[in-house]
């Protein structure tokens, strides 16, 4: 029986490298759909958890995973070495930026490197990993042909770019469509069978490197646009208009508009990271992506910006960033998540440090967290208040906040995500 025809009768063995946001939720779906599916990780605590049946991801219900473990479809394992059983395998690790903002493969390396010490002929690999343009078929195709083996001939490899938005509940892993690019026809059609059967919807392309700049592009015009609109709210805030009543009101054009909204700097691992790795690999290409880069340097100072807006609200009271006590609400990189990757939270908290001011924060996602040689523990936003800090800033706009009770006791708020809408108030400072 071929592949092709293993795969549709989900009788063959799927393993995914990297139970994180994106490999444990595909793993599920996958296992529910009918496959025997194995994860792989390197942290032995996430191994252990998911063996026990318990979920450590918002979007996959402990209940899900508890029903794929107890029937068996889905098991958890560190050992490599069980790449060998597997018909299909599906790469899903980190892809994060060096502190010289190129691209760290060294997750995507190690990945690869496990599964070529246990390649054999009929396998199908997919690298889900965002990465720039050429990585399937310039770091993984050869570092898996070094086995002898052939992609296209005794292998198969397709690069599929993960499209995982955390905490949506609109649109789960099977919800979005997947874009799916192999090395050949065959590979393209085994990988579009694969995510088929656990997705609405597969949309193949011509090349990998189309489904890798595919990908890129949907970050990258998120970027640009918030770096656009941030930049709007530092114009608006020197001629005295108000960006969220302007948002508002474009936002009422039924056609050619999209809203995208301020904020104290972008997080999350796509969006302040992939641009980065389009504008590294245009300049190994001689191509400067000024655009880019411009957005990503505006989005970068957004932090320091919100700062400044707390040591302009901290002057109407004639105090100073230091000394003051400011407290935080919400560390995770976007509402209702613990997600911490790229936080501007984070820099946020390090800037108010680094000027002398004395931090605390609540986060019902988030009960601690370590940054700049700092550890933190969230204590209750009533604790907080109670305190009677010299500023709050709202960073992240979690539902489970109160603010009737912030807006009731704080002294000082600065807003950076328009979470008071409804409220008035001379201690209330936004963006």
């Amino acid at each position: 029986m071929s592949l092709l025809e293993r795969i549709q009768k989900k009788d063959c063995k799927v393993g995914i490298i990297g139970l994180g946001y994106v490999g444990l939720p595909l793993a599920v779906e996958l296992a529910r759909a009918g496959f025997h599916v194995t994860g792989f990780d390197v942290d032995a605590w996430k191994v252990g958890e998911l063996s026990a049946g318990r979920s450590y991801i918002p979007d996959v219900p402990t209940a899900d995973l508890a029903r794929v473990v107890e029937s068996g479809h889905f098991a958890a394992t560190m050992d490599m070495s069980a790449l060998a059983e597997m018909d299909c395998i599906d790469i899903a690790v980190p892809t994060p930026l060096r502190k010289t903002k190129d691209p760290d493969m060294s997750y995507i390396v190690q990945a690869v490197e496990a599964v070529k010490q246990h390649l054999r002929k009929g396998q199908l690999v997919s690298l889900e990993s965002t990465t720039y343009p050429g990585t399937t078929d310039e770091l993984v195709k050869p570092m898996l042909e070094e086995t002898g083996l052939k992609a296209g001939q005794d292998f198969y490899l397709a690069f599929s770019p993960e499209r995982v938005d955390p905490a949506n509940p609109q649109y789960l892993t099977k919800d979005i469509p997947k874009v799916v690019g192999g090395i050949d026809k065959a590979s393209t059609e085994l990988a579009c069978a694969l995510y088929g059967a656990v997705v609405t919807k597969t949309v193949p392309v011509s090349s990998t490197v189309v489904a890798e700049m595919a990908k890129l592009l949907e970050n990258t015009f998120r970027s640009v646009n918030i770096g656009m609109v941030n930049e709007l709210a530092l114009m608006c805030h020197r001629m005295g208009i108000d960006v969220w009543e302007v948002i508002d009101a474009a936002g009422t054009k039924p056609f050619g508009f999209m809203p995208f909204y301020p904020g104290p700097g972008l997080g999350g691992h796509c969006i302040p990271i992939d641009p980065f790795y389009l504008s590294w690999k245009a300049r190994q290409s001689g191509f400067e992506a000024r655009f880019i880069e411009l957005a990503g340097q505006v989005n970068g100072s957004m932090p320091e910006w919100v700062v400044t807006r707390v040591s302009d609200a901290l002057n109407t009271v004639k105090k100073a960033v230091n000394g003051s006590r400011i407290h935080v609400y919400g560390v995770a990189y976007k509402r209702n998540v613990g997600d911490m990757r790229e936080s501007p939270a984070l820099d946020v908290i390090e800037h108010l440090i680094r000027r002398g001011a004395t931090v605390t924060y609540s986060d019902p996602y988030v009960p601690s967290f370590k940054t700049d040689g700092h550890t933190f523990s969230a204590i209750s936003p009533a604790e907080a208040l109670a305190a009677r800090p010299d500023c709050v800033i709202i960073t992240t706009d979690h539902d489970a906040f109160d603010y009737n009770e912030l807006v009731q006791k704080a002294a000082l708020i600065m807003d950076t995500r328009n979470a008071l809408r409804s409220f008035d108030g001379a201690h209330i400072f936004r963006l």
